[in-house]
């Protein structure tokens, strides 16, 4: 049968058309109102789209609230026993508390309450700091807590100060540099790296402490005494007010060495300076950074609220080139990990995509429309996505690199309606209706099936919503962009379009050159679809019961692929970084001459990885002793990787060969490499393991590393125990108390002598300075000094230490992690996608390993966190998702067609679409991924979207008095065009997204293979599946009323399919 039975073949009419009234109708013959609209949308796109924030990455709220109290001194059993535990009790009856972690190290504690997803962060905020402040048990040393909500910060570059200088003038140039960008009107938060704390230390001998008759603790009440400022109220004179003020505020140094200490016998009054020596410098802590070879320190330069990446960047450059021309010579200031360049070439790169996908969707609607027609159908695109911006701040979306790719998601699919309503309207002006009439009868004609399509494809992005944590608040842009621009889509496919299409004129020499293409397709076209595509349906048909079972068979055969292992799976895909870093784990306790030594090696080795490489893609080296917590057992050394446009070698390859050329290195707990940015779901592997007591538990820690390690493709692995420091702990003797003694007064002594005695914290400038007192530096290095520390009794006498005290020797923890109320231990690796499947080992690790230890350890419990429980809980909430939107979408077609069997048969083409994504995946060579899962998701709203209008075609041509046989067959032809249209412009608007080489898109492509290829072979599915099911659904409709003893229908479904294609 030819397309010429179609029901628009009316012929040309031979009075003037009357308009049928409507909305429709009503804007089809409003060409000015059509247009304003257009205008208002485009404009007011434009206007918006100015006002929305621009950042790389979208940011979100953590959803947790965070308690860190600092216990100076303290080792971190003590930290557990005094700061964790009490946190632990008060916050577990919290409302919204889905978890709760803590960790204890030296000095200081800290605990992570993590929120049910939808809880009231503001809230549990304000009830956490009311439960910590009636803790009453915190020991006297700790510091006062600070309790905050988890924030990300939103980085924009660090600037890096570096050259041969003195530390102390590096300091001062870093924060006048810091200043001069704070300075600047379009930077807000310009902040300091790791780094030493100001102090001021009075170090006097314990000599001259006992010639004195002086302690510690008492030296620091007296500076504390002395060095004070404090407001003393006024004087209210008949001339006026007089403000009276005491002012013995000291700042440097060389003022506190002035302060008297205490009056000899004779009346000579001995100060600091006379006893002891005043140092004012930096806190001993063992940090330290250099670049390329030189001393150097950090600043990272955020951005808050309206502020862009590249405003601030901007900024930031404009500063350094004016402070270059000032510096000291070898002294330069470095811009490292430049988050705006790498914003800057991923908007470059979508930017590319997209126009390159709008041009192809352009080219082939222009082979198989007419030029205006095409060319309107296109505008659509461009009106929907600016227009778009005009709700988008309603959505809490900006614009970044998600949002971005979620345009060029649409790109190919918010063109379907228009496809739909520009073809029918082009197909009638073919069959010889005016262009008014065209425009609107054939927009009326096929509104219902638009309306139904458009809010099909909106519910089945409804599950994206449903993904918790910070993946779903990263993801939730995708849902936000794509239901604004559908909403504008629809608006300008049956109110704006049909007026462009509504004007009847006659071509020029131009027009029918353009013509030209589209006319001799559409001749191919037809004749093809005439001689192979309507046989081919017909044998279809008549061999219904096959093409299902076929269907079935190759979709068990794509599913057996993924099982088998042919296409392997990951949580998210990896995100190729400009910055490979190397992480090693020292000894606790060790010097910072051994990490210097750790740090000679691991660099040096980069040259060896250049070498095997034959290229140097290197930019720049920082290197950290120390980090944040100031001990010399943490090193990083952080690579940036030159441009990817002067390198061949990327994060990952480069990674992998500096692991290799560095090997081994003596005296190293861990030492792991990363060139991949760390997603929100974790680490590949990360089990943490329970069990009553912390040897056993530590022994089947090293045990599962051991296990793991014999995994292929596993590397980085990191058992979670560490060797701790050496600990003297003392208890009272009796002869200690019989001197009156108190355990208090032999720990503030001894804590005084060799971590200090706090004698004031106070401003200077920007920074806080401490002033402690404390023995010399070369008294508090050697273990003598502690065995011959002499105690002041509450008397006046003496005692030794170890007289007063019973000493017992052990080892400290290094850190201690808890979950719960429950100790843990963290076994932590990575897994290289192109050699294991974390999924798959990790499956054999809980059938196998795991079940055997828990046999050789008793009590032994274990849970899989970090990627694996996002993977669990945001595959749970899909299915969660895809179920309400299955069900969304099978009642809104159930209701208008009053059928349960129609809506399944519309909704059949969409498990068959997996197969064509699967198909995808394997041919471009990806695995599967969480994005893959959403590219499969979005596919349905597309499949249901080309199902429903074949459906309803067939209905309207059944409605006319054809049998089943006949309307579908003839549905099918008549449909193939705008079917074909739709499925092409879907994939070709992904098809530079699905080709991109670029690492920085990687992680998006998945999706877009998904969908593209998805859609291609839905293709298949829908022009071939669905009739066959739609005549099978006719076959068990006559079976059962022949059942009843009734005559098999075979005719039409009456007057019900008119409502879903009268909705205008």
């Amino acid at each position: 049968m030819s397309a010429d039975h179609a029901p628009a073949d009316e012929g040309p009419a031979t009075e003037p058309y009357k308009s049928p009234g409507g909305p429709i109708a009503w804007m089809a013959t409003n060409s000015i109102a059509a247009n304003l609209v257009m205008i208002v949308l485009m404009v007011g796109g434009l206007i918006f789209a100015t006002q929305v924030t621009q950042e790389v990455f979208p940011e979100f709220d953590l959803d947790q609230v965070v308690v860190r109290v600092p216990y100076p001194g303290a080792s971190p059993a003590e930290v557990e026993q005094g700061i964790l535990l009490a946190i632990e009790d008060q916050v577990s009856g919290v409302d919204d508390v889905k978890k709760v972690t803590s960790q204890a190290l030296e000095g200081v504690g800290t605990v992570t309450i993590e929120l049910v997803l939808g809880g009231d962060t503001s809230k549990a905020l304000q009830d956490v700091k009311n439960e910590i402040d009636r803790i009453t048990t915190f020991p006297l040393e700790a510091e006062e807590p600070v309790v905050s909500l988890a924030e990300r910060p939103r980085k924009v570059m660090s600037v890096l100060v570096h050259g041969p200088m003195p530390e102390a003038s590096l300091r001062t140039l870093t924060e006048r540099v810091r200043d001069l960008l704070i300075a600047h009107e379009d930077i807000t938060v310009a902040e300091l790296g790791a780094a030493k704390g100001y102090e001021i230390a009075v170090e006097i001998p314990s000599a001259n402490l006992r010639s004195y008759g002086l302690t510690l603790p008492s030296v620091a009440s007296t500076i504390q005494r002395a060095a004070l400022e404090l407001p003393a109220g006024e004087v209210r004179t008949q001339s006026g007010e007089i403000l009276l003020r005491t002012q013995e505020r000291r700042d440097l140094g060389a003022e506190f060495a002035d302060l008297p200490l205490v009056t000899t016998d004779a009346g000579s009054v001995v100060r600091a300076r006379d006893i002891g020596q005043v140092v004012d410098a930096f806190a001993e802590d063992d940090i330290e950074a250099t670049y390329n070879g030189q001393p150097a320190m950090e600043i990272t330069v955020n951005r808050v609220g309206k502020e862009t990446p590249l405003a601030v960047a901007q900024a930031v450059r404009d500063v350094l080139a004016d402070l270059r021309i000032d510096l000291p010579e070898g002294v330069g200031v470095t811009v490292w990990d430049d988050q705006s360049k790498r914003y800057e070439e991923r908007l470059d790169l979508l930017g590319r995509n997209a126009i390159m996908g709008l041009g192809l969707v352009l080219l082939l609607l222009g082979l198989f429309l007419e030029p205006r027609v095409a060319f309107w159908v296109t505008m659509g695109i461009v009106i929907s996505v600016l227009g778009s911006f005009v709700v988008f701040p309603t959505t809490g979306a900006t614009i970044n690199m998600v949002s971005l790719f979620a345009f060029i998601v649409t790109l190919g699919i918010i063109v379907d309606d228009a496809i739909i309503v520009g073809e029918n309207i082009f197909e009638k002006r073919q069959n010889g209706v005016p262009a008014l009439q065209a425009a609107i009868e054939g927009t009326r004609e096929i509104a219902g099936p638009v309306v139904f399509a458009v809010l099909t494809n909106i519910i089945a992005f409804m599950p994206l919503f449903f993904v918790p944590g910070s993946i779903g608040k990263i993801f939730r842009q995708i849902p936000a962009v794509v239901v604004s621009v559908f909403a504008i889509s629809l608006i300008e496919s049956l109110f704006i379009l049909p007026a462009h299409l509504s004007h009847d004129s006659k071509p020029g020499k131009i027009m029918r050159a353009l013509s030209a293409p589209s006319l001799f397709v559409t001749r191919v076209f037809d004749r093809l679809s005439e001689r192979w595509f309507a046989p081919l349906v017909d044998m279809s048909l008549r061999n219904r019961y096959l093409i299902p079972a076929l269907g079935v068979a190759l979709l068990i055969i794509s599913i057996g692929i993924v099982g088998g292992g042919l296409i392997r799976s990951s949580f998210l895909p990896r995100i190729d970084s400009d910055v490979v870093t190397a992480t090693a784990r020292l000894p606790v306790g060790v010097p910072i001459s051994e990490a210097r030594r750790v740090r000679a090696a691991v660099q040096a080795s980069i040259a060896g990885a250049i070498e095997d490489l034959n290229e140097d893609p290197v930019g720049g080296i920082y290197t950290q002793i120390g980090g944040t917590s100031g001990s010399a057992n943490e090193l990083s050394l952080r690579v940036e990787l030159l441009p990817p446009s002067e390198r061949k070698t990327g994060g990952i390859e480069f990674s992998r060969v500096w692991r290799q050329a560095t090997g081994e290195v003596p005296g190293v707990e861990s030492l792991t490499f990363s060139a991949t940015s760390m997603g929100p779901g974790g680490k590949a592997i990360d089990i943490q393991l329970t069990g009553p007591e912390q040897k056993q538990l530590e022994q089947a820690a090293r045990d599962l590393t051991e296990t793991l390690g014999r995994y292929e493709g596993v590397s980085d692995l990191d058992d979670g125990t560490a060797s701790g420091k050496r600990q003297l702990s003392f208890s009272l003797t009796p002869e200690a108390l019989s001197l009156g003694l108190t355990a208090q007064d032999v720990a503030a002594q001894v804590r005084a002598s060799f971590f200090g005695a706090e004698a004031l914290r106070q401003q200077r400038g920007r920074n806080e300075v401490k002033v402690l007192v404390r023995l010399p530096r070369e008294e508090r290095e050697r273990l003598s000094t502690v065995e011959d520390l002499m105690l002041r009794t509450p008397s006046g006498g003496e005692i030794p230490l170890s007289v007063a005290t019973k000493t017992d020797e052990g080892r400290s923890y290094t850190s201690i992690d808890r979950r719960d109320s429950q100790r843990i231990i963290a076994v932590t690796g990575d897994v290289d996608p192109t050699v294991g499947d974390a999924n798959v080992i990790l499956d054999s690790v809980r059938e196998k390993d795991l079940a055997e230890l828990a046999e050789r350890y008793p009590g032994l419990g274990y849970s899989f966190e970090g990627e694996q429980e996002s993977r669990r809980e945001s595959l749970s909430a899909l299915a969660l998702g895809m179920g309400f939107a299955l069900f969304s979408i099978f009642a809104m077609l159930a209701i208008p067609l009053k059928s349960y069997s129609l809506p399944l048969i519309v909704l059949s083409g969409a498990p068959f679409g997996i197969i064509g994504a699967l198909m995808g995946h394997f041919v471009l060579g990806y695995g599967l991924s969480l994005m893959s899962m959403f590219g499969i998701i979005a596919l349905t709203g597309v499949v249901v979207n080309d199902s429903l209008v074949l459906v309803v075609t067939a209905n309207l041509y059944r409605d006319r008095g054809m049998t089943a046989f006949e309307a579908m067959h003839q549905a099918s032809v008549r449909r193939l065009r705008p079917i074909m249209l739709t499925s092409l412009t879907t994939s070709l608007g992904l098809l530079p997204m699905m080709l991109e080489s670029s690492a920085q898109a990687r992680f998006l492509v998945p999706m877009a293979i998904s969908l593209g290829f998805g859609v291609l072979f839905s293709t298949l599915v829908i022009l071939l599946l669905v009739p066959c099911l739609y005549l099978i659904r006719e076959d068990v409709i006559d079976i059962a009323r022949v059942a009843r003893g009734k005559k098999a229908r075979g005719d039409g479904l009456g007057a019900a399919s008119h409502e879903i294609a009268q909705g205008a």
